[in-house]
């Protein structure tokens, strides 16, 4: 059924759109009060991040999306619905999860849904239901897709190497690493594309919503936007390293930087639009909201109460996070690391010194050990008396490679006394073996993922509170060979990691 309505015969606001538009406002001012670390965080991530800047315009097209529905909405009644809550909950035990386990994505997550809840909560189901693609396209203002970086490293790489072979260019590669003749280039994360199919994501999902109506070209646009700019960044990888091989690294790099951002993403955008152009079949002049198909709402209550409803519910999250997240174990005033028989200490190494990043740790020692055949090996320790907000063991640029390190991860390896091993390569080139693991209260794993769920679950249901990362790395040739035989000499790591804690 389509409703048309003449942009002359524009009815005005009634009063409860002014009333509950106003509530709404307000309840949503003091959610971003109330969650204002997360809500400052987000805002930070959007300026700062090359990665999600296209967050910025996210906020602005959730605006023209609602302007666009706004002739339909017109014609209902906002009321307080009490189910909406439950929307307000879900977001709250999200923020909570993330708050526990040191999860940004989590709370950030809870943060958007808590502002949906209160949306559906203080205006209805009617309304909800026309506002449901603005409301669901929201979630891209939250960070999301870091995980893609690493894939997409070897993907660049697997396109870029047979590219190079086929112009006759003399490459070899090495992880992440490609050599030419007359330099190397390191399809580094920020090179991955992942940036760019994150926000080929997003503007793939508003087009096709914008732009089609059957779910079969939806579909496929959708899967054009995000294979072109993969296919996009490993040609710009190749025809970067070509341009190093017939001129020079610096004039290749340099042009690369200056192409490599909204320019080349515009262009690709413009690309897929065109390719997408000829399949569009939604009628400009279509409805937005079916208005025979909306729900009759049930269960309403008075705008006011909702109001008061939504941001007692959401209080109730912060204030059950500072119960039960202000433990913290009792740490030894001082620690030293240990005695390992057949090893002594010996000075760290002048020619390409490595230490892992944990600015927030309570305790940390770094130090290098020999034995009699010759073997070096460098030991670290962390300890945390408690994980919460800026003092987590894992982190964005924590850990055994810091950001922006003279470091950089070559590849994985496998892992090493149940460590995450991996080949790390700074300038000279020096190369090196890094095996990591964690212990969280009684749990020791090499896995991030079980760092965050065993801190979820010490901080919520209690325990021991302490977190301890231990990295032994040695430098190579006969790197993995050495840390064997330390490890072997060292004897378990959750005893070590223990001890440094103060636990016998």
């Amino acid at each position: 059924m389509t409703i048309a309505f003449a942009a002359q015969n524009f009815a005005p606001t009634p009063l409860a759109w002014r009333r509950q538009g106003g509530i709404l406002l307000g309840v949503t001012v003091l959610l971003l009060v109330l969650f204002g670390h997360d809500a400052a965080d987000l805002a930070r991530i959007w300026w700062t991040s090359t990665t999600f800047g296209h967050c910025l315009f996210i906020g602005p097209v959730v605006g023209w999306l609602v302007w666009q529905r706004r002739r339909e909405l017109a014609a209902l009644t906002p009321v307080g619905w009490a189910p909406g809550l439950a929307i307000v909950a879900l977001g709250g035990l999200s923020w909570l999860v993330g708050d526990a386990a040191g999860v940004a994505l989590a709370r950030h997550l809870g943060l958007v849904t808590m502002v949906q809840g209160a949306v559906v909560t203080l205006l209805g189901p009617q309304v909800a239901r026309g506002l449901l693609f603005p409301l669901l396209y929201a979630y891209f203002l939250v960070p999301f897709g870091e995980g893609l970086e690493g894939p997409l490293q070897q993907v660049t790489v697997a396109m870029t190497i047979p590219l190079l072979h086929l112009a006759g260019v003399p490459a070899q590669v090495d992880g992440v690493l490609i050599t030419i003749p007359n330099g190397y280039f390191e399809v580094a994360e920020a090179c991955s594309g992942a940036k760019f199919v994150i926000a080929m994501f997003a503007y793939g999902v508003l087009v096709a919503n914008v732009c089609y109506v059957s779910w079969g070209r939806r579909a496929a646009f959708l899967a054009m936007a995000l294979v072109v700019p993969v296919i996009a960044n490993g040609l710009r990888a190749f025809g970067t390293i070509y341009a190093a091989h017939l001129t020079s690294v610096e004039a290749a790099t340099g042009f690369d930087h200056i192409v490599y951002g909204w320019v080349f993403f515009g262009l690709v955008m413009a690309a897929v639009l065109a390719i997408g152009w000829r399949w569009f079949d939604r009628d400009p002049d279509a409805a937005w909201i079916d208005l025979a198909r909306l729900p009759v709402p049930r269960r309403t209550i008075d705008p006011w109460l909702a109001g008061a409803l939504v941001l007692t519910v959401a209080a109730a999250f912060p204030a059950w996070s500072s119960v039960a997240t202000g433990r913290a174990d009792t740490l030894p005033a001082r620690i030293a690391l240990p005695e390992v028989p057949d090893w002594h200490q010996v000075p760290s190494s002048t020619r390409a010194p490595w230490s892992p990043y944990y600015p927030g740790a309570d305790h940390f020692l770094i130090g290098r050990y020999a034995d009699a055949q010759g073997h070096q090996v460098d030991l670290a320790i962390a300890v945390y008396a408690s994980q919460r907000e800026g003092h987590e063991v894992i982190a964005f640029g924590v850990g055994p490679l810091r950001e922006d390190d003279r470091w950089v991860r070559v590849s994985g390896l496998p892992p090493v006394a149940g460590g995450a091993a991996m080949r790390i390569t700074a300038p000279g080139p020096v190369e090196r073996v890094v095996v990591s693991w964690y212990r969280i209260g009684d749990t020791l794993t090499a896995s991030p993922a079980s760092v965050k769920l065993a801190t979820l679950r010490v901080r919520l249901l209690g325990g021991r509170q302490a977190a301890i990362a231990v990295h032994v790395s040695a430098e190579e040739p006969d790197g993995e060979a050495a840390i064997a035989r330390f490890l072997a000499a060292l004897g378990p790591v959750e005893r070590i990691a223990d001890h440094s804690a103060g636990i016998h």
